[in-house]
């Protein structure tokens, strides 16, 4: 009888736009011009997942004078190679069955593309990703693991090209590195870039099973406060937090008056100091300075809300093109231009005026029936054309008056009100005043975001008045937050206020 031939499965599970549909074709080649038989399939799916698709290879070696008979999908418990374009897609594979202990290569890429589940989501809902790498490291055979995105773009290449130098490095299949080599030079499609990746994403592949898990992106810890300030008017603030604050909250003072600086200017970084400190006098070691630090975060956050004036400034900026240019890969002989969405409703629009002429306006219900319907509508902005980036500018330089118009006004009460909540938490539970200081987290952006999270803010301050008394009302209360983050709607906040017998 003749021997069974050689054969090799392996299935490529990439999004939209990561180039999944020419790894396989690299792949097909690289077998053909080997003598081997090869047939490349795809079956797209998952739109929640930006396009995922799952790509299947599967590769026959010489049979001379026969005709091998190729399946059209991966079979679980019989795939060799699983290639994940990232991390998700890697537990994705895991969970349809393709990757098993005695068999299974998984080539995977360590960066994430957030679902939509994820990013809709009010508070933390990014995925696990440690947890599905360890997942995925156990169910494997062998696990290669970068962030191979992170090396391509390194290399002014796409991902496709870093995870075919991994499988090259891998040495999974019977082919030399310069045969890969030449499937990406017959391409003829950004040749060199293509090989500088795979020759890293290669290097890294042959040194390296497995790397140290990827830290938590939703974690970060603050930059230390500098010895020298940017500039000589900030440079007593920060002599200010080092003689006044407690050295454990240094850094997040130097995070959040960077932040409140960069939003209007130096006396309003001044003003923050001053709320601080209104918390700071009453904080203790013994409790590890939890009231200053959180106080730091959340009232710096407070006073640097989203408003139209900021988002214009931000889209206007010299390092917000050079960053589109690195994201695209745009070299200098290239033009790059952004379209920019913007849906401005009537309070948007009063809310930058000064507050006399909004509240003009709002007794004039003739004159404001008239201008809703032809402000509350789409707009299409052209940043990279004159007409479009001055008329950013021009909303960006209403900074100067900010702080006399309507939106402040009220952000600067709603501010006032919540800080009182925590000084009358303090006196009697230090807990409840660190936990309403960090439900300020709920409240974001502008627009119908940002009024959806002060309205779930509000019901946790009222909430904080009905647990203030009861044993362990600080907990209860972070038990809340955290239900009013899970979702948008606020069911799962009701659920919980609910439980606690927690009236409206």
């Amino acid at each position: 009888m003749t021997a069974t031939p050689q054969t090799i499965h392996i299935a490529v599970m990439a999004l939209g736009g990561q180039g999944g549909g020419v790894l396989i074709d690299w792949l097909v080649d690289l077998a053909e011009h080997a003598g081997w038989t090869a047939q490349a399939t795809s079956v797209a799916g998952v739109a929640q997942r930006t396009g995922a698709t799952i790509y299947y290879v599967e590769m026959v070696a010489p049979t001379p004078g026969r005709l091998p008979i190729l399946a059209l999908m991966p079979v679980p418990g019989e795939v060799d190679v699983v290639i994940a374009a990232e991390m998700m897609e890697a537990g994705r594979a895991v969970e349809r069955g393709f990757v098993t202990p005695q068999r299974t290569l998984v080539i995977a890429s360590r960066h994430r593309a957030y679902s939509v589940q994820e990013k809709m989501a009010p508070g933390d809902a990014v995925a696990d990703s440690v947890a599905v790498q360890e997942v995925v490291r156990r169910e494997a055979r062998q696990l290669l693991i970068d962030d191979f995105q992170a090396l391509a773009v390194q290399h002014g290449s796409v991902i496709s090209a870093a995870l075919f130098g991994a499988l090259a490095g891998s040495g999974a299949l019977p082919f030399t590195r310069e045969q890969f080599e030449a499937v990406v030079e017959r391409s003829g499609v950004g040749v060199q870039a293509s090989l500088a990746a795979l020759r890293a994403a290669a290097q890294s592949a042959a040194t390296s099973a497995v790397t140290a898990p990827a830290a938590d992106p939703m974690q970060a810890a603050p930059r230390p406060l500098p010895e020298r300030a940017a500039s000589d008017a900030l440079q007593p603030l920060l002599t200010r937090i080092r003689e006044q604050f407690p050295p454990p909250a240094w850094d997040w003072l130097g995070e959040g008056l960077a932040r409140v600086v960069d939003w209007q200017d130096v006396p309003y970084g001044a003003e923050s100091l001053d709320r601080v400190a209104r918390f700071a006098g009453r904080d203790s070691a013994e409790r590890g300075h939890a009231l200053t630090i959180e106080a730091a975060r959340w009232i710096a956050v407070a006073m640097s809300y989203d408003d139209v004036i900021r988002v214009a400034d931000l889209k206007t900026r010299a390092e917000r093109a050079a960053r589109l240019r690195r994201e695209v890969g745009a070299s200098n002989d290239d033009v790059v231009g952004s379209e920019e969405y913007f849906h401005p409703r009537l309070p948007e629009v009063l809310g930058v005026l000064p507050r006399g002429l909004a509240s003009w306006f709002d007794a004039s219900p003739r004159v404001t029936a008239w201008l809703a319907p032809r402000l509350d509508r789409g707009r299409r902005i052209h940043v990279h054309t004159l007409r479009g980036h001055l008329q950013l500018r021009l909303v960006a330089g209403l900074r100067r008056w900010r702080r006399g118009n309507r939106r402040h006004a009220e952000e600067s009460a709603h501010l006032q009100t919540w800080l009182d909540a925590v000084e009358r938490a303090l006196a009697s539970d230090y807990a409840l005043a660190v936990e309403l200081l960090r439900c300020r987290r709920l409240i974001k952006g502008y627009s119908d975001t940002h009024a959806r999270g002060e309205s779930r803010f509000g019901r946790l301050l009222r909430a904080a008045t009905q647990l203030a008394g009861r044993e362990g009302a600080g907990n209860s209360l972070a038990t809340l937050r955290e239900a009013a983050l899970r979702d948008a709607e606020g069911h799962a906040l009701d659920k919980a206020l609910l439980a606690m017998r927690i009236g409206a």
